[in-house]
């Protein structure tokens, strides 16, 4: 039996800029807006998953992956997401390089970006 049967989860990103990071998660990501909370979060719906953009002033700098959507064509997302100003990251290492943003990775395929506030977010192709 699972600890959380719910199939409900949260992300808490933190951002400096609220206004900036609801532009960014509206507009550019195109998520649905859940709406405020008292604690001055704001929520965005994303299939199953609630991703909460808490103010924090300072922000956080954290160096790895903080979320990933899950996409059916990387290709044509990376393209949609590009349309509305994303930036994509690219990297040219010994072992890991992306060729028009994209890294395979084993079993799926994976492209980054940074929000506004400097979150790194991802989005994934499973390949199997």
């Amino acid at each position: 039996m699972s600890t959380f049967p719910s199939t409900q989860a949260t992300c808490i990103l933190p951002v400096k800029d609220m206004d900036r990071a609801r532009r960014f998660y509206g507009e550019a990501l195109g998520l649905d807006a859940v709406g405020g909370k008292p604690d001055g979060k704001f929520v965005y719906r994303c299939g199953g998953t609630e991703i909460a953009l808490f103010p924090k002033a300072e922000g956080t700098k954290a160096q790895h992956t903080a979320l990933s959507f899950r996409v059916d064509d990387i290709g044509r997302s990376i393209a949609a997401l590009k349309a509305r100003g994303v930036k994509f990251a690219d990297y040219d290492y010994p072992d890991f390089k992306t060729v028009e943003h994209v890294c395979v990775l084993g079993s799926e395929k994976a492209a980054w970006f940074e929000d506004t506030e400097g979150n790194i977010l991802c989005l994934h192709e499973d390949l199997a």
